[in-house]
Formats: structure tokens, sequence, C-alpha cells
């Protein structure tokens, strides 16, 4: 019987980042990566973005394993939130192991160090539907690793990010040989990065960057900040280098940077050169044109941290005159309005910048001349371009029938779809979908942050927010005070004072009418304030804050039984008899008898036994 094989695409196209497919043999499922992106500037306050969870709520059981590409966030970064609630064996390099469980142990402080497995590019390992594979490629992080699920209609592999550079260091090569050889057993799909599909030109080797990069620190004559993220260690080491080769001390900031580059030190994937390395303190001594400061973020352009050394509000670095900012990481489009800003922003507190990446043509991921030569080498039966956004997807695509493919053979898929292979017409079809949602997190909340949460945070970042409290006596069907109205990044309020008094007419009337014309319901009155007010600020002001409606009641029930308390009172002084005082036998005072009291466990709240009861 033939193997029902399928193909999840559960993040990572139309997009960038957030890479986590699977392939389903049988009932074990194999998940490619899982990692988060960062967000947009419409996102308003989330932290990331990662894949939806549900896909383990509903498939869990049947998971055979997470096996990763590298060590990239876009790689790894969903794991930690996976694991916290999931059993589930990860798979990888060594270097990309260690990432990951530094990854996993910044959100959960206790890990199960029995799910992480090493693995090579020499390993297979069988399952019992499928094994796995996998091959070297080239990226700017060492032992990144290709994936091939073998099965019995054909090899499906899965690239990663990769590019091609026939210059690149050992730890950095693609295994062309493996690449053949796998072309021999018959591929069935690729799944293939699309990032850099539109570039056309050849990315500058590694080598010729190295030799860039030593030229910028000899020409510098002040001190040099580097940006470049943390998790970049060919580049890391291409400053290391520079630094030793010019004379100059390297100072470290940054958690990820300094855990990643002990870690990759220990496992011998950077060398270091004793007496390079310098601590905070030795700034004071070690003259200017002899330091380097690298600084990293955990997006990849840590530019936060170069606007706070720009505007003088960095903990340890402040930009003075005669200083070089070197930007040695090709931000992503959607940062290069920030990489103006802060450009702009250090040549104020008196330095300059230079970009890699405008400098020369440098990219971690394929260009479209590399794509082709994957497909010339691999040559699929079908292809799905992944890891991209949707006009790079179709550029892929485009190359890839240029190469001969059919063009009905070529996937443009969207998250959360599914493909299922029919033997009998040997071709894949849309089947049913799985999870493929955004999950969003901020602070400590997964997933608890919709599209509503976000839609209130753009209007209170366009038009502010309007609050009415008013209180009530829902029985006597009156407002028992003068309602009161404030705002917040809506107007200035001695300047709309008149705005406010009419506001404030408005919600009486309004809810007279609600008391009047119908029956009694908090939601009900809630709402018709909200609308009521709506309307009148726009047509007062063309703008739409979130107005916020606080309706309170008076407490009915309290005031009678106070009313009766205050009378049963009077009737017992009128009645009862004189006592004596009692004494003490030590001749003190004695204490007066307390109610019985309630504290709560945080022992900050005492409540009176008789009121609670009441």
């Amino acid at each position: 019987m033939a193997d029902q094989i399928k193909i999840m695409i559960l993040s990572g196209v139309r997009e960038q980042g957030k890479d986590m497919f699977a392939v389903q043999v049988n009932d074990e499922i194999f998940v490619l990566d899982a990692g988060l992106k960062y967000p947009d500037s419409s996102l308003f306050g989330i932290d990331v973005v990662i894949p939806d969870l549900e896909f383990f709520e509903q498939y869990g059981e049947k998971v055979a394993g997470i096996f990763l590409t590298h060590g990239h966030a876009d790689s790894i970064g969903a794991l930690p939130y996976i694991l916290r609630k999931y059993d589930i064996p990860v798979f990888g390099s060594e270097l990309t192991i260690e990432l990951a469980k530094i990854e996993v142990k910044r959100e959960n402080k206790r890990i199960k160090n029995n799910l992480f497995n090493v693995i090579d590019a020499d390993t297979e390992i069988d399952f019992r539907n499928a094994s796995v594979s996998f091959f070297h490629t080239t990226h700017s992080i060492p032992d990144s690793l290709g994936i091939v699920v073998h099965t019995g209609a054909g090899e499906i592999v899965y690239t990663g990010d990769f590019k091609f550079d026939p210059t690149a260091e050992e730890n950095y090569r693609t295994d062309m040989d493996r690449l053949a050889e796998i072309e021999t057993k018959g591929v069935l799909a690729l799944l293939s990065d699309s990032s850099n599909a539109e570039s056309w030109y050849p990315s500058v080797s590694e080598q010729d960057i190295a030799n860039y990069v030593v030229d910028v620190f000899r020409n510098a004559k002040g001190r040099i900040i580097v940006a470049a993220k943390a998790s970049n260690l060919n580049r890391v080491q291409e400053v290391l280098n520079a630094a030793a080769i010019t004379g100059r001390k390297v100072l470290l900031t940054g958690r990820d940077l300094a855990k990643i580059v002990r870690t990759a030190m220990k496992l011998g994937y950077l060398n270091v050169p004793k007496g390079l390395l310098m601590r905070v303190k030795d700034l004071k001594t070690v003259p200017d044109e002899e330091t380097v400061i690298l600084e990293t973020g955990r997006m990849g352009e840590p530019l936060n941290s170069l606007q706070k050394m720009a505007n003088r509000r960095h903990s340890m670095i402040k930009i003075h005159e005669g200083d070089l900012v070197f930007i040695a990481t090709t931000p992503s489009h959607a940062v290069e309005t920030m990489v103006a800003e802060t450009s702009d922003m250090v040549y104020r507190a008196g330095g300059r910048v230079i970009e890699l990446g405008r400098s020369k043509n440098t990219s971690g991921h394929a260009t479209g001349r590399d794509l082709q030569m994957l497909i010339d080498t691999l040559k699929p039966k079908f292809l799905f371009p992944v890891i991209g956004e949707y006009r790079l997807m179709e550029i892929h695509k485009n190359l890839a029938v240029k190469t001969g493919m059919n063009a009905k053979d070529i996937f443009i898929a969207k998250n959360g779809e599914s493909y299922t292979y029919d033997h009998k017409q040997k071709r894949f079809f849309l089947s049913e979908p799985v999870p493929g949602e955004d999950i969003m997190i901020d602070g400590s909340g997964v997933g608890d942050v919709g599209s509503i949460v976000l839609r209130d945070r753009e209007i209170l970042s366009d038009d502010g927010i309007f609050i009415a409290v008013v209180t009530i006596d829902r029985k006597k069907k009156k407002i028992i005070a003068q309602p009161q109205v404030t705002s917040r990044g809506f107007v200035y309020i001695k300047a709309n004072r008149q705005l406010m008094r009419d506001s404030i007419e408005l919600i009486k009337e309004t809810i007279n009418n609600n008391f009047e014309h119908k029956k009694f319901d908090w939601t009900e009155l809630k709402t018709d304030i909200r609308n009521d007010l709506e309307k009148f600020l726009y047509r007062q002001t063309n703008r739409r804050p979130v107005v916020l409606p606080v309706v309170m009641e008076v407490n009915q029930n309290r005031h009678r039984v106070m009313q009766k308390k205050n009378t049963t009172t009077t009737n017992d002084e009128n009645t009862a008899k004189p006592t004596k005082k009692p004494q003490s036998r030590n001749g003190r005072k004695p204490t007066a008898k307390r109610h019985p009291l309630n504290v709560t466990k945080a022992g900050k709240k005492i409540v009176e036994k008789n009121d609670k009861d009441q």
C-alpha cells in the first residue's frame, strides 16, 4: 500500500521569518524548523510573533520530532513556547542545539535536556514510516543543514536558509556531492528559500567581505562601534579578526552576544585571540583608536541601542566626535527607514556611519542564480517556494519555469494550507487546512492579544481615549452625580472645555432616554453611551478615540443596612442599664474586645467579619 504523504505549510510563506513546515508520512509528522518573526510597526506593543500552536494541540501525538536547519531566531525562536507544553524531540547540529537551549532557557528556566538530540550531516534517522537525513548548506552561521525526508514516492528536500559560496570556509560550505547523491534517488518535492530571489547579481564572497572589514578598521581614526547580528558568527569572526590585525581590543555588549560567543568558542566555531576582549571598565584606559565595541540585538539590527548611544541615554556607551558606526549586517526592508533615522542621529552626535549593505552586495540567502542552480542540481518534480514575501515567491516560481519546470508543478502556498500527494495521478492536491494563524507574544502573554486588542491599540495611537464616568440609581432611574469626562491623547482639555461640557450633557440625555424607553440593562446602557459619544465626538473633531464609559451604581442595600444598624443602636442606648467598668488585676485598663477579623493571605487587607457577612 502506498504511503499517504502530506506537505503542511504551517507558517513562513508570504512573510519574512517564522519558518515552520511539516511533512506527514502515514501517521508520523516531521516538523521542519520552528521559528519566530519580529513585528513591524503595525503590531503595537507585540514582542514577537510565532506560528499557531494549535497545530500541536491537534497533531501533537503524531509529531515524531522537530528538525532544525540552523540557529537563527527565524528557525528556533518558537521552541520555548512549544516545549513549554509539549515534550517533542528536537534534532539539530551541535551549535544549533546549544543555541536552541539558550533560547529555550530564556523563557523556561527548567529545560528538559533529554529532548535535544545532536546530529550532523552524516546522520540518518529511521522512523516507522520514513527516514530523515541531512546535508551541509552555506549560511551566515556554521553547521547549517538542509533536511531530507525519505518517502516511498521520493525525497522531500527542505533547504532552510542557504546560499552558494565556493570560497566559504569548511564549516560554512554546501556539500554539492551530497546534493548530487540526493538527485539520483529522485526528488519528489523541494521546499526552497526565496528570501533573496529578486537579487540577480551574485553576493560578494565572505573572503572579500573580510578584507573590506579590515580596510574599514584601518581607515578609522577613533572608536569603531560595530552593529551586527549576535548569531551571525561569520560576521562576528570577521570583526574579531579585523580588530586583531589592526591592533584593537573588542568590547562585547549585550547578554545574547556574550552567551553565543562563549558557546561558539567552547565548541570551536569561533577563534578569539588571547587578550583581544576587554571589559567595560577598560574603556577608560584603552585609547579610542584601539577600541572596537561590538553591539548586537535580538532583532538582528541593534538600532535601538545605537539610537540610545547617539542620544546619550545608553547605560555604558555614548557616541561622541570621531566615532565610526559600522553597520555590518544587511537590514531587512521593514527597518530601512529606522536605519536612516539612526544614521541621522549618529551624525548629529558627531559620529559617522558606514553600512556594509550599501558598499557590498552581501546576503546569507540564495540569489536568483543560486535558486536556478539548486533546481538544476536536484531536478525536483514539484517546487514549493517558501521563506519569503509573496513577490519573492512569485519571482522564485518564474525562475524555476525558466529552468524548464512546468508552472503547474509549482505551488505558491499560504500559511495553513496542506497538500496531499495522489499516487495515481502523481500530483499534489490541496487538502484539508491545518492551523496557520499568527500567535502574538506580548510580555508573558501567549496568544492573548488578538485583532480586537491590536485594533484598539491602533486607535489609541491615532486618536487617543475618551473616558466618561457616571453614577446612577437604577431603581429611582436618575443620575446621582454629575458625569465626569477626561481624555488622553485626544484633545487638549483646557482648550476644549465647551466640548467637554457638551459631552456631559449628551451623557445625561442618553442615560435619561435609556431609562424612559428601555428595560434596564447594563450592557445596553454602556453601548448607548459609547455609540452616542463616538458619533458626537466624530462630528465635532473628525477623530475616533476609544470611548470608555464607566457606569457605577449607588449601593442601596448598604444604605438600608446602615440605617437599620443606626436605628438598632439608638433603641439599645435608650434601654441600656449602666454597668460597672471592668478592671484588670494589674490596675491597667482592659483592652476593648474586637470583632473577629478575616485576614487575606497577603496580610494586607483586613475586613471586619460582621461587615463582610452583611
